[in-house]
């Protein structure tokens, strides 16, 4: 009787192995150009479509994008690059600048970079992820958009780590761009509360902003002035064919500015989106 069933528990098993899918890999970065990190599954799932700008259209950040697509270049050919920090005021185009220099680089070298993004709260799994890119033999460009760490939050540690100074350190084939309205990534109130409160408060102020010097390239960027707003806005009507006049179109984009309270690339375009919809066209 326990031969029976140790054969008909053996016939269940070989069934279920061949009615379940075969393991699907961590990452196949040859799939796309483009990965978000999905940490829940340990997956890197591929991009088809990737929401970007042309790199034409980015306006008033000339020395930034040339410092970026110089350092990019230089790790796509294999050579020395650093680790990027893009600080500043917000709209002003930084995570909009990696996604075009990464399409950039990838339109002269096809199939260069895999652009991964890794989500904020995400950053935890880090190491685990670096392991597997650090296994594949193409280079990648590791991507976070708006990081920042607050009070209690030991994760900026994990990165410290992973970024420089680690036994195993960041592999040869990836390199770390992240995005952030912080300079030194941490809360103005953070670092002042750790200056009332520690014992040592040079120490404990060393601790936190040590985090931003893992960074080679740091480029900043900031709020733009009225010509350069409508530089920008002007690009995007050219690129998408709006038909409006010169005047009118000044005129429209002042008074959308006027009523967001800032100028920066994200209301230009927050602009152009609205006036192509009352205009009754796509931007294509």
């Amino acid at each position: 009787m326990d031969s029976d069933i140790q054969r008909l528990l053996a016939r269940i098993a070989d069934a279920l192995d061949r009615l379940a899918p075969p393991p699907t890999p961590p990452a196949d970065l040859g799939a796309a150009d483009a990965f978000v990190w999905r940490a829940d599954c340990g997956r890197a799932e591929p991009v088809a479509d990737v929401n970007r700008v042309d790199i034409g259209l980015l306006k008033g950040v000339d020395r930034q994008r040339d410092l970026l697509l110089a350092n990019t270049r230089r790790f796509a050919a294999g050579l020395p690059a650093n680790n990027a920090l893009l600080w500043g005021s917000r709209g002003t185009g930084k995570s909009s600048l990696v996604k075009a220099v990464h399409a950039t680089i990838n339109a002269e070298r096809p199939g260069a970079l895999a652009l991964v993004e890794i989500h904020r709260d995400d950053i935890p799994s880090l190491p685990h992820l670096l392991r597997i890119l650090k296994d594949s033999d193409r280079r990648c460009v590791l991507f976070c958009d708006d990081l920042s760490f607050e009070t209690q939050d030991d994760a900026y540690k994990s990165l410290k780590g992973v970024l420089e100074g680690g036994v195993e350190g960041r592999p040869a084939n990836v390199v770390f761009y992240a995005t952030s309205n912080r300079r030194h990534l941490m809360s103005r109130d953070m670092i002042d509360n750790e200056r009332s409160s520690a014992i040592n408060p040079g120490e404990a102020i060393e601790e936190k902003v040590s985090l931003s010097d893992r960074f080679g390239l740091w480029l900043g960027f900031h709020h733009v002035d009225q010509d350069t707003y409508m530089d920008i806005v002007a690009g995007y009507a050219r690129r998408f064919a709006l038909p409006i006049g010169e005047e009118d179109l000044r005129r429209e984009a002042n008074e959308w500015a006027v009523t967001r309270g800032a100028r920066s690339g994200r209301v230009a375009w927050q602009f152009i989106q609205d006036l192509a919809g009352r205009l009754g066209r796509t931007l294509d």
